[in-house]
Parts: structure tokens; C-alpha cells; sequence
């Protein structure tokens, strides 16, 4: 009512308002200081209308405050002007602001600050960049905050040269060690992929705010370095800094790339702690963490616990359930989902036509590749065309998926000719095979397992001559091979393991019990099996090859650490063959525990001698 009655009480009598500063000297009346009392108060209402619709973000009524400043004459004040400006940046409206901007007969630095900040906080980067130019060329004076607004473009535009720019300029106008510029810096450096002088900037500030810290951490995440990014999140609460929720869900993000669900335990009683784990991101993150350690209980545990549950929340879920090869649990909650009132949106629809291509439900894919456009009236993109390559290669209509990639109206990604070529070496496919290959070649030329995929594929076929040649082809180039890599959590350390691994202290005792343990699964009729070794050797050669498999030599080492009521996490960088997986089955009956492996597509649940996927990866 307040507001209502201000509203009204804005009349013809104050267009004039500015005058006041060119009435001759008199003594005021009282009726003069009762005037002049009034229009104080109607003006510092307005600034408070302002202030107040920039908060709730509500552009109609701002609209309407900036109807009765050029009512009242106060369009020309700077102080107004800035209230204007910010008003618009925070209802998205970065237009409205610029014309109000253009329009100042003078500028203060608030103007200049207010005015690219919400350029840059809006997607207008490279217009930031101009006018702060433009503010240079003017001779206007600078501060800290003009310096880090047009940083913060430089990181959402990953502008390297610009930011090297921005950093000389900032040590010539001794701003390099402000704590808004060097956290600024340090962002842009890390995003721009260039960690080590991110790094740098950061170990030289004197003083680090919390921003800092979590700014420090979030650049190791996005530049793979999850083990720094632990180590400095330990160093921040060791020194008791106040972790929010953007530190939290980047090291959560840290562990589950590492699953380190030791680690990941201790961040979620931190988050208990500290209140943080009712904010939809955290627990989102904290949901794939789990998912992505193989717990997916604990996951569903964490989304019930969750009251108001957002989008992001179901597609976490619904994503985790999907990775651990449990379809139904993603088709009931897919439409659990839509009956509390939330709609799927497209990443929901990835979801769940990625739980389609691991379980090979090539007609349950159709079906919501087709409710998807039909019920929803969402548009693929390349992401759902890309899953439904993958569900038909996957279930061997190899033609089909080539026949889909021809018609789709998207030019076909790395991701998708990857998919056909994996699925041609399951079902051995070599002509669709040296299709796929070629247009690998051509989009991804430094990718060394695109060339191994191919030669196995040949391998597989015994195309002996292929396999030479693809194999030189691959040593004259100068892309290096990923070779297979296997780890596993014991207590507090991470223990890794390659084929024919020799430098672990224990390699000895490993090898010992890893050949007793095959000779008892050999009274069980195991055999291994050497047509999943791949290389141009004598029977027996493969046989030892495959015998010392990185997650056999992983497995062995928990048997031998783990207690025996704890699960066994393995981790691969690789898909695990199918000897191995054999072999993880009948470990799992013939000791009675329960193995978890997860390689470079999904998790392997292994139990009392079945996978959870069914054998069909």
C-alpha cells in the first residue's frame, strides 16, 4: 500500500525537479522546507522501490518506477541512473540497462562497473570487453571491480590472450595481488585450461578469500586434477575456512571421478555438518558421486532425503540406475517423475535411452526415442540420436544404426562413429568397421583407440595382414595407445595394477595367490577364454597374457587386504574383456563375495556367480 500510494502521490508539480539547484539564495519559508522534506522522501522511496524489485527480479513494476523517474526529472541522476541500470542487469533485461546506460549525460565508475558486470553476468562477453575498452580510451578512472567484471568475461569466452592482457594490466595498475582480481585470474586461467598459472596467481595473493579456495578447487576439477583438488580442500578445512556449496559440489565431483568413496563419505558428513545438503546442486552431486562409486542405494538414500525434488535431482537418479544396468528401477522412476508434475526434459530422455542400449531394449528405445517428440514435443538433438546408434549397434542390427546415422539431420560426432566401430567389433562387422574408421580418422586424428579398435576388429576376424598394417600405421603416427589400467581403494590408499604389473611390493604374493585362485576355478571348468586376446601369439602366450589382466591382479589384491563382508571396487580406464568378466563371475560364487567393477561404459555388479548386466556390455 505503501508503494501504491508513492504511485499516486507523483504529480506535473515535480517534472521540474532539477531546477531547485538554480533558485536564487532566499530564506526558506517553512512551507518551502515542507515542500523540499517531501520530495527527499518521495525520491529516497523510489531508490528503496528499486532496490527492492532488483532483488525479487521483477521487471514489470521496475518498468513502472522507471516511468516515474523521468516523471519526477531524475532521469539525468547518476545515483538514480546506477539504481536503473542494476535494477535491469538483475531481471535479465541487459538492453533496457544499456539504454539507460547511452542516455547519461555523466558517468560514474558505479555506472561504468554496474553497466559491464551485467554484460558479462548475461551472456555478453565480448561487449563487456568492448566497452571497458571504450572506458580506457575515455580516460575514466578504474577499480579492482571494472578489472575482475571484465575477467570474469574473459573466463565465460575462455579469451586466453585477453586474460594475458588483462594480467599485465592489472600488474601495471598494482592490482595483481587484490583479492577480487587475483580470484578473478586464477578462474580465468583455470578455464582456459592453463593450471599451472592458475596455480601461480594463487600461491602468490597475499590474502584468499573462501571464493579463492573454492575457485582453486573447482579450476583442478575442470582440469582433471582430482587428486589436487583433495589434497587442497584438506588443506582449507585443516585451516577452518567456511566451505560453501560450490566447493562442496566440486570436490564431490572430484571423488566421484576418482570414486574415492572413502573421501566421499567425508564430504557428505561435512555437508550433515553444515546444512549444505538440502541445496538441489550439492545433493545432485552427491548423487552421482555414490552412483559413480557404485553405491547406488545410497544414492536413492540421498535423492529420498531430498523434500523439494527438481529436475536435475530426478535426471541424477534416474542417470545413477541407469549407469548400474537397472532398467526398470529408470522406467518406474521416469514415471514416478511425471507424476508429481515434473515434466522429462532432454538430459531425463538421455537417461533413460542410455539404460535402453545397456540393457539392448532396442523396441522400449524406439518407444520413448518416439514419446519423446510425440508427448513432450522435445526436439533430439545429436546426444538421443547418438543413444539410439548405440541401442541398435549394441543389439547387433548393425545396418540399422548405419542407416539412422545417414538420415539424422545432425553431421554424425567422433562419439557416434565410435559407437558403430564398437559395435562392428562385437559382431564383427568389417566393412561397416573400416566405414566407421575412416570418419574417426578424419575427426579424431590423435585418437590412438580408434587405430586399436580397428586392428582388433581385424584381429578378431584374423586378418593378420590388417593388423600389421593397421598396427604400423599406428607407430608411425605419433598418438600413443592408452594401455589398460586397473586400481583399487585399500584403507586410505589407492593401489594401481597394468598387465604383467611388477613394481607393487606385494607383486610376488599377488601372483602366488592369483595363480592358486585360477586353479581352483579350473575344477569349476573355467578355461580362458583366448579369443579375447587379440595379439598374433602361440595359445599358450595368450593364455598367460590374459591370466594377468590388470583387474584379475586388482581382484587378487582384495582378496588378499579386504575383509570378507567388504565389497570389492575395482576401477578400469578400459571395458573389461570377456575372459575377465567370466573369470569375475566365478570368483564371485566360488569365494562368496561381492565384486564391483566399473570399466569406461558402466558398473558390473558381480554375485554369487551372475553380472547384473546379463552379460551383455
Amino acid at each position: 500500500m505503501r508503494y501504491t500510494r508513492l504511485y499516486c502521490s507523483f504529480g506535473p508539480q515535480y517534472r521540474h525537479f532539477s531546477v531547485l539547484a538554480n533558485v536564487k539564495p532566499q530564506s526558506p519559508t517553512l512551507e518551502d522546507l515542507v515542500h523540499v522534506s517531501a520530495r527527499v522522501a518521495h525520491v529516497s522511496s523510489l531508490h528503496e522501490m528499486l532496490q527492492l524489485f532488483a532483488r525479487t527480479r521483477v521487471p514489470m513494476k521496475g518498468k513502472a518506477c522507471h516511468a516515474q523517474v523521468i516523471c519526477v526529472g531524475l532521469q539525468a541522476d547518476i545515483i538514480t541512473a546506477n539504481m536503473l541500470i542494476a535494477m535491469y542487469a538483475k531481471c535479465s533485461l541487459v538492453d533496457c540497462a544499456r539504454k539507460v546506460f547511452d542516455k547519461m549525460p555523466e558517468r560514474s565508475l558505479v555506472s561504468w562497473n554496474t553497466m559491464i558486470g551485467s554484460l558479462a553476468q548475461n551472456g555478453e562477453e565480448q561487449e563487456a570487453l568492448s566497452l571497458f575498452v571504450e572506458m580506457q580510451r575515455e580516460g575514466n578512472s578504474f577499480s579492482e571491480f571494472t578489472v575482475s567484471s571484465v575477467l570474469c568475461a574473459c573466463a565465460a569466452k575462455c579469451a586466453m590472450f585477453e586474460c594475458k592482457q588483462l594480467h599485465a594490466f592489472a600488474i601495471k595498475a598494482a592490482m595483481d595481488f587484490n583479492v577480487f582480481v587475483g580470484t578473478a585470474l586464477l578462474d580465468v586461467y583455470a578455464k582456459c585450461n592453463l593450471i599451472k598459472d592458475a596455480i601461480w596467481v594463487f600461491e602468490c595473493m597475499p590474502e584468499k578469500s573462501a571464493v579463492t579456495w573454492s575457485s582453486m578447487v573447482a579450476g583442478y576439477v575442470q582440469n582433471e586434477l582430482y587428486e589436487e583438488a583433495l589434497v587442497l580442500f584438506r588443506k582449507a578445512q585443516m585451516m577452518g575456512l567456511e566451505q560453501n556449496q560450490f566447493t562442496i559440489s566440486s570436490i564431490i565431483c572430484a571423488c566421484a571421478s576418482l570414486a574415492a568413496l572413502i573421501e566421499g563419505n567425508q564430504v557428505h558428513a561435512v555437508l550433515c555438518k553444515t546444512g549444505l545438503g538440502s541445496d538441489i546442486y550439492v545433493a545432485s552431486s552427491l548423487i552421482n558421486m555414490y552412483a559413480r562409486c557404485g553405491c547406488i542405494q545410497e544414492a536413492y538414500i540421498v535423492f529420498q532425503g531430498v523434500e523439494e525434488k527438481s529436475i536435475v535431482l530426478w535426471n541424477a537418479v534416474i542417470s545413477g540406475f541407469g549407469r548400474h544396468a537397472h532398467s526398470l528401477e529408470v522406467m518406474i522412476l521416469f514415471e514416478k517423475m511425471q507424476q508429481t508434475g515434473i515434466c522429462p526434459n532432454k538430459v531425463t530422455y538421455i537417461a533413460v535411452l542410455s539404460a535402453c542400449s545397456h540393457m539392448g531394449l532396442v523396441e522400449k528405445g524406439k518407444k520413448y526415442f518416439d514419446l519423446m517428440t510425440r508427448e513432450h514435443s522435445l526436439s533430439p538433438d545429436v546426444l538421443h540420436y547418438s543413444c539410439m546408434v548405440d541401442i541398435f549397434g549394441r543389439a547387433g542390427q548393425i545396418h540399422e544404426a548405419y542407416n539412422l546415422i545417414k538420415n539424422m539431420p545432425f553431421d554424425a560426432t567422433a562419439s557416434i562413429w565410435g559407437s558403430l566401430l564398437s559395435s562392428c567389433r562385437v559382431y564383427r562387422n568389417l566393412e561397416l568397421a573400416e566405414v566407421a574408421a575412416k570418419q574417426l580418422f578424419e575427426l579424431e586424428p590423435h585418437n590412438a583407440g580408434n587405430h586399436v579398435l580397428l586392428s582388433n576388429i581385424y584381429a578378431a576376424n584374423k586378418k593378420w595382414e590388417e593388423v600389421a598394417r593397421a598396427r604400423k600405421l599406428l607407430n608411425e603416427s605419433e598418438v600413443k595407445k592408452e594401455r589398460g589400467k586397473s586400481w583399487i581403494g585399500i584403507k586410505d590408499k589407492v593401489h594401481s595394477f597394468m598387465v604383467g604389473e611388477r613394481n607393487h611390493p606385494k607383486i610376488a604374493e599377488i601372483y602366488s595367490k592369483l595363480d592358486n585362485l585360477i586353479e581352483e576355478l579350473e575344477k569349476l571348468d573355467y578355461k580362458a577364454e583366448t579369443a579375447h586376446d587379440l595379439h598374433y601369439v602361440e595359445e599358450g602366450r595368450k593364455q598367460e597374457l590374459l591370466r594377468h589382466h590388470s583387474e584379475k591382479l586388482a581382484l587378487t589384491f582384495g582378496l588378499m587386504c579386504l575383509p570378507s563382508n567388504v565389497p570389492i571396487r575395482i576401477m578400469k580406464n578400459l571395458r573389461i574383456c570377456g575372459d575377465c568378466h567370466s573369470f569375475m563371475k566365478l570368483t564371485s560364487s566360488f569365494t562368496g563375495r561381492e565384486i564391483i567393477v566399473r570399466d569406461t561404459n558402466r558398473f558390473h555388479h558381480f554375485k554369487n556367480g551372475y553380472c547384473s548386466c546379463g552379460d551383455f556390455w
